[in-house]
This record gives C-alpha cells, structure tokens and sequence, in this order.
C-alpha cells in the first residue's frame, strides 16, 4: 500500500514473531500457497474487475520501468503496486487450497495467513486495503467446485464486510454472521436479505456485549442453517489496543468465539474450518490474538 500505510508487511512478520516466541509454531503444518485460477475468481467477481486489476499492476510495471510511479490509487485509502497482481492472486489462492486440504481430510482445519485483505472487496469493486474477496471466492468455489450444498461465513472483523454482503446476499447456500462497529467504515445502505445475520454494534463495545450477541443471535442461526463448511473473515481490529477502531476486545475473547465457531463444525461440517487474515493493526496485539485463535483451530 505504500509507506506508513497500517495495511503493511509488518503484519505478518508480528503473526509469525509471535508464533515462534510463544511456541505454537512447532504445534502447525504450514503449506505454501499456489495462485489461484481466475475462473475460481470469477465465481465471485465480474471479469472485467479482475482484468482491471491485472492491467493496472502489470501497467505499474512497465511504468516503473520507464522511470514512473510503484503505486497508484485504486480509492482514497488504497493503493495498487507493481507486485499486486501476484499477492492478490496467492491470497485467494491460500483459501483455496485451504479449501481443497480441508474437504479431502488432509487438515482439519486451516489458517490463512495472507495479504492483502479481502472483505471489504465487491463484485466489481475494490476498496478498503481489499482487491478479491478472499473468503466469499473460497466459499463459491466450496459450493460450485465440491459440490457442497451449505457454507456459512463467519466475520469477526471490526468493520462491515460490505464486500463479502455484496458477493453473497441472497445466496440461501450462504449464511454470513458478523458483528461490526457502527456508524463506522465503509458507511453506505445494509442489505436486508434473509441469509445474512449482520450485528451493528456502537463503538466502545466490549467483549462480553459480543459473546451475548453471539450466543442469542449468530448460534441459533448457525445451528438451523447446518453448515457442512465455515469460513472465518478473520479480523482483529476490534481489539481494544487497535486504534483503528474503537472496540474493546481482547485475546480471550477471540479464543472464546473461534470454539463456538469450532463447535459449529464439529455438529455440522466434520469440523472443517478455513480461516483468513483480514483486519489487525496493533501488530503486538495482531500477534497474540492470532496465536489465541490458533491455539483454539489446533486444539492445543
């Protein structure tokens, strides 16, 4: 994204930090990602949108080349780079291999330590440090390409997933939980489709205040919709230590919602879990919330 920009390789190099320091880094197999086909993307997003993409990274190059600019606008809080194009398609493509290892039981479940973010990215559009919409194409191709029959999202991010809402509202296949700050980034009209069960929350709100909403309102619908996978938009952001947000969430409370996530698979979906890095900026707070979500996901 650029110099100073919170949306930084700093991120995963605080996740991987704190995997080492802490010791749970001996306890994961780890997998490298493959690029994903775009017509695995296109289950999600219009053509035209990715060839943009494409053109406008591969453009950079060349202007870069000649003695031109790196980076270039794509809205006011993100930018596109000479290298874009393969990052965008190694964080999609993390999911689906995920995916792929998940449903054949070579992993139980999965982690996605990737960048940059894709929640906030629409069919046609990106914005908010997003460019594919990493959980929505792996849930697609988990339906289009496995043949499963019901998946749900699961976004604890501390924005909306106005991107992810956009990509799936309407799709009765789908069930998308999340809570998020309100009013906050990225304001604009809600849907109100019947497959969504999105919580408003006011900012300064705490974690017990989450674990209620969790147990009245995403369980119950998580349990009529019998998931037989879950995707996690993985946030953390609404920690108390992030300033990009103003919620009050800590460790535990991010331990506490990946197990009723956990118990959700384990009724419904054979335990399968993939789970993708969205939000986090506090980076020494980004690292321990990781870890605790992890420690959960591993069982250890």
């Amino acid at each position: 994204m650029g110099a100073g920009h919170p949306e930084c390789p700093e991120r995963l190099d605080a996740i991987e930090d704190r995997l080492l320091m802490s010791g749970l880094d001996i306890a994961l197999e780890r997998r490298e990602a493959t690029p994903a086909p775009l017509a695995d993307l296109e289950l999600a997003h219009g053509r035209m949108h990715l060839a943009a993409l494409r053109g406008l990274s591969e453009q950079l190059r060349e202007d870069m080349a000649a003695g031109g600019p790196s980076h270039a606008q794509v809205d006011p809080d993100t930018s596109i780079n000479t290298h874009s194009w393969d990052a965008i398609l190694l964080a999609a493509g993390a999911a689906l291999d995920a995916t792929d290892a998940v449903i054949a039981g070579e992993l139980a479940n999965a982690f996605c330590a990737v960048r940059p973010p894709g929640h906030h990215a629409m069919r046609d559009k990106a914005m908010g440090f997003c460019f594919v919409n990493n959980v929505a194409v792996a849930a697609k191709y988990a339906l289009e390409r496995h043949g499963l029959k019901r998946v749900a999202i699961v976004d604890f991010d501390v924005h909306h997933g106005n991107g992810t809402e956009d990509i799936v509202a309407g799709d009765e296949r789908i069930l998308m939980c999340s809570f998020y700050q309100h009013p906050f980034y990225p304001l604009g009209e809600h849907s109100t489709a019947s497959n969504l069960c999105n919580l408003p929350v006011p900012a300064y709100t705490r974690g017990m205040e989450i674990r209620e909403l969790v147990d009245m309102m995403w369980l119950p619908r998580l349990e009529a919709h019998k998931p037989q996978m879950l995707f996690v938009s993985a946030g953390f952001d609404a920690h108390r230590e992030d300033d990009m947000a103003q919620m009050g969430l800590v460790e535990q409370d991010y331990a506490w919602i990946t197990e009723r996530i956990k118990e959700v698979a384990q009724r419904h979906a054979k335990g399968r879990i993939v789970s993708c890095l969205e939000g986090g900026y506090a980076l020494s707070a980004l690292g321990r919330s990781v870890e605790a979500h992890l420690r959960v996901l591993a069982g250890v």
